[in-house]
């Protein structure tokens, strides 16, 4: 299968010694750990702790910028670097290079991340189906919001209650 990629979701707005922050570095550690490449936006907040936390493990850094944010540099942990031209190449590009994906609390720009993935997997147009591990509380209300219109949306979607639990879900989706 080659380079195992698991791309992360998650707010630009986490900064260190807050929850958010702290999720993001574990995550990033655990699948470091496990012999995973994270992928993720490049920048700061929980792209940071992310790659931190990857990094901090010996793991690769995959950091997906863009170049309309000009005055933004990609984190100190990225060890690959791939600038797009636009928002919706630099989102195509992070949903093509993951095997899974990890949504971690965030704000619209992470609604619409997970939303992408989550509505192209309930397509069938993610092949082969790929897991969307949705880490904490934050997601509970509204898989439930959505589940409550139509039973089948959260089919898609796996809540982990902790990095570790994501972890181990993507393990085990990925060996079926």
């Amino acid at each position: 299968m080659g380079e195992k990629i698991v791309t992360i979701f998650g707010t630009s707005r986490a900064k260190a010694g807050d929850s958010t922050f702290a999720l993001a570095l574990e995550t990033g550690r655990l699948l470091a750990r496990a012999g995973f490449t994270i992928a993720n936006g490049g920048y700061g907040g929980t792209m940071l702790a992310a790659a931190k936390g990857a990094a901090e493990a010996g793991g690769k850094i995959i950091g997906v910028t863009c170049s309309v944010f000009k005055s933004s540099k990609a984190n100190e942990y990225v060890t690959n670097e791939i600038v797009t031209d636009s928002l919706d190449n630099r989102l195509d590009t992070l949903i093509e290079l993951g095997q899974a994906y990890i949504a971690l609390p965030g704000g619209t720009g992470t609604l619409l991340e997970l939303a992408k993935v989550w509505e192209l997997r309930n397509k069938g147009f993610l092949k082969p189906d790929k897991p969307i591990i949705l880490t904490g509380e934050f997601w509970k209300p509204l898989v439930e919001l959505l589940a409550a219109d139509d039973p089948d949306s959260g089919r898609y979607v796996e809540l982990a209650d902790n990095p570790e639990r994501a972890v181990e879900l993507i393990i085990e989706e990925l060996r079926s």
